[in-house]
């Protein structure tokens, strides 16, 4: 019995030594994090790589994405969504419906109002120990040739995020440049969809495998 018992103490102690050393990871965005933690989407597709790897133990990926979300959205549910989970590492990626719902809705958001609310989620998180990631919006249109209509406006509220990464030292997935560059070796036809995303904006499955491969190199 004595011996039963401290197999069973060694075994608990073991997971809990395990579960604390995990990494918790929140991907915070609008909808396209909200749908990469479904079936094939970039969230599910990190962890399978990692998993793949054998490190299945290390990391816990966590999806805090919401449909229509803008950057001020993401600091109204900061504490409530992220900063109460005590995470790791926080990836934020938005932007995409700061620059969109100017045109679509009437309701985006300002150059100068986004980088204020980026750099007020960045001081809550750093007094927090936490890790950032950022990543730079992807496309609104995948034509190459520069001329869906939000490009200039995208590329301007990039160059914020740059320019706030660089700032404060943090790690930058360049999205933006990255799926440009992909796009013009890869779509011939100067499409506007139906590449990397299946409505311009959400990804695809293709889509969603390229962003989870430049996340992955990231976190690794």
């Amino acid at each position: 019995m004595k011996q039963l018992f401290l197999v069973l103490v060694f075994i608990i102690t073991g997971y809990s030594f395990s579960s604390v050393s995990k990494k918790k990871v929140i991907f915070f965005g609008d909808s396209i994090t909200e749908l990469g933690v479904k079936p094939g989407g970039y969230i599910t597709r990190v962890d399978s790589m990692f998993r793949s790897e054998n490190r299945a133990e290390e990391f816990e990926f966590i999806g805090s994405g919401i449909s229509g979300n803008k950057i001020y959205d993401l600091y109204l549910r900061l504490e409530e969504d992220v900063i109460s989970r005590n995470p790791d590492v926080v990836v934020i990626y938005i932007g995409v419906n700061d620059v969109w719902h100017k045109t679509l809705l009437g309701t985006g958001t300002d150059p100068d109002k986004f980088e204020k609310f980026y750099e007020a989620i960045l001081i809550k998180l750093k007094e927090k120990n936490i890790k950032v990631i950022l990543c730079t919006p992807a496309v609104v249109g995948e034509k190459t040739d520069m001329s869906n209509p939000l490009d200039g406006d995208l590329n301007r509220y990039s160059n914020i995020i740059r320019e706030i990464a660089k700032k404060n030292d943090l790690p930058l997935i360049d999205l933006r440049k990255k799926i440009l560059d992909y796009l013009k070796n890869n779509n011939p036809g100067n499409l506007d969809k139906n590449v990397l995303t299946y409505d311009k904006v959400h990804m695809n499955a293709k889509g969603n495998q390229f962003i989870a491969e430049e996340m992955w190199r990231a976190l690794k």
